[in-house]
C-alpha cells in the first residue's frame, strides 16, 4: 500500500484527474487522504501496527546493544559466569507478544467484516476484470469501461468476477482491495462522501499489461448520477470521429497492447497499417480497412495475426457502431490517410433537412 500510495502522489500534478497532491487534505507519509467512510478503520489498524512494531524493534536493537557491550569478553583469561534464566523475563517476551498478535487479530477480523458486507439500500455494480481492463455494468444494463461514476453519499457494492486470470480490486483512497478471480464473484463496498476521481489499481500481476490496469472511480452528487444513468453515459458527440476515437485508444485500453509509432507490443502496432495486407496465423489474409476494424473488434479470435497470441477480449457489448468508427477514423489519422468526415464534425441530418429545404427554389403553387 505505501509503494503504491507513493506512485499516486508522484504522478504529474498537471493531470486534471485524481489525487495529485501528497502531504495535504487529510494524507500522510504512508497513506493518502481518507475519502471513504471506513477508511479510517483500516488506517487505525495500520497505525497500530506500525508503532507496535517500531516501539518492539527500538526496544529490541537497543537491549542487543546493551548486552552485547555489558557482556563482552574483556580478556582471553576471562571466563564467562553461569547465566540462569528469568522466569519474569520469558514469561514477558511471551505474554506481550501473544496479547498484540491476538489485538491485531481482532482488529483486522472486524476491519474485513465491515468492508465486506455492504449496507442493505447499497447500490450494487457489476465488475468484471479481465486483461488489462475494467468493465463496470449498471443495474440498468449500461456498461461502461475502465471509469465508472457513483453518487456521493450512497454505499455502494462492488459484484466482482474475471474473464481470465486472477486481478485484485485496489483503491487506496477508499482502502479497499479485494481479489477478483475467474468463476467466482467476490465482493466490496465503500461509501464515498466527497466528489472527486480516484484511482483504481490492479494489485495482482496479471501479464505484460498489468501496470496498465488502471481505472477512475468518479464520485458526483445525486443529480449529476441520475443524469449520467439517464444520458447512458455516452459522450464525444462534439468531437470529430479521429478524435474520438484518440480518446477511445486510450479509454478501452487499446495503448495497453497497441502501439501507434511502430515499436513492438503484445499486439500488432497500428502505423503504417491502413490499407496493407495482413497475414494470419490461419494462413488467411485480409487488407486493414474499416471492415478488418470492426471484425477484430467483435470477432477478434477470427483474425490473429502472425507471429501473435490470441490475447484480445471482444468488445462488441462494449463499444457502438459509432466507437468503432472512430477508431477506424483514428487509425486513418495515424497513417497519413484521414479524410475530412474523420478530422470534422458532420453536419447534423436535422441541419442538413432544413438547409436543403431553405435552399430550395419554391414552386409555382407557392
Amino acid at each position: 500500500m505505501f509503494l503504491i500510495s507513493v506512485f499516486l502522489a508522484m504522478q504529474d500534478a498537471a493531470a486534471p484527474e485524481g489525487r495529485t497532491e501528497f502531504w495535504t487534505d487529510g494524507g500522510s507519509l504512508w497513506l493518502p487522504p481518507q475519502s471513504s467512510t471506513t477508511a479510517h478503520i483500516i488506517d487505525n489498524a495500520f497505525y497500530f501496527i506500525l508503532y507496535a512494531s517500531t516501539i518492539l524493534t527500538i526496544g529490541v536493537t537497543i537491549a542487543m546493544v546493551v548486552l552485547a557491550w555489558k557482556y563482552r569478553r574483556k580478556s582471553h583469561a576471562e571466563h564467562p559466569r553461569p547465566v540462569h534464566e528469568s522466569k519474569l523475563l520469558e514469561m514477558s517476551w511471551t505474554i506481550i507478544p501473544t496479547i498484540l498478535t491476538m489485538i491485531v487479530f481482532f482488529w483486522g477480523f472486524r476491519s474485513y467484516m465491515d468492508t465486506s458486507i455492504a449496507p442493505s439500500d447499497a447500490y450494487e455494480i457489476r465488475v468484471v476484470a479481465q486483461k488489462w481492463f475494467w468493465t463496470f455494468e449498471y443495474p440498468n444494463g449500461m456498461v461502461v469501461q475502465n471509469e465508472v461514476v457513483v453518487p456521493a453519499g450512497q454505499p455502494v457494492k462492488l459484484v466482482m468476477s474475471a474473464r481470465d486470470v486472477l486481478h485484485s480490486f485496489f483503491v487506496p483512497a477508499f482502502r479497499i482491495k479485494h481479489d477478483v478471480i475467474p468463476n467466482r464473484y467476490t465482493y466490496v463496498w465503500f461509501n464515498a462522501p466527497e466528489e472527486g476521481v480516484y484511482q483504481v489499481v490492479c494489485t495482482e500481476y496479471c501479464g505484460t499489461g498489468h501496470s496498465n490496469m488502471g481505472a477512475k472511480i468518479r464520485v458526483v452528487g445525486r443529480d449529476a448520477f441520475y443524469e449520467y444513468l439517464a444520458t447512458g453515459g455516452a459522450g464525444g458527440e462534439d468531437l470529430p470521429p479521429a478524435e474520438w476515437g484518440e480518446r477511445l485508444y486510450s479509454s478501452r485500453n487499446c495503448n495497453t497492447c497497441h502501439t501507434i509509432d511502430g515499436s513492438a507490443g503484445t499486439g500488432p502496432t497500428w502505423l503504417g497499417t491502413w490499407g496493407q495486407t495482413r497475414a494470419f496465423a490461419d494462413g488467411s489474409s485480409a487488407v486493414m480497412d474499416d471492415s478488418y476494424v470492426l471484425e477484430s473488434l467483435y470477432n477478434p479470435g477470427t483474425q490473429i495475426v502472425q507471429g501473435f497470441q490470441p490475447q484480445m477480449p471482444s468488445y462488441e457489448s462494449l463499444m457502438s457502431d459509432r466507437d468503432v468508427r472512430a477508431i477506424a477514423a483514428y487509425m486513418r489519422l495515424i497513417n497519413g490517410v484521414a479524410t475530412a468526415a474523420d478530422t470534422s464534425l458532420a453536419l447534423p441530418e436535422a441541419a442538413v433537412d432544413s438547409t436543403e429545404i431553405e435552399t430550395t427554389p419554391a414552386g409555382p403553387d407557392e
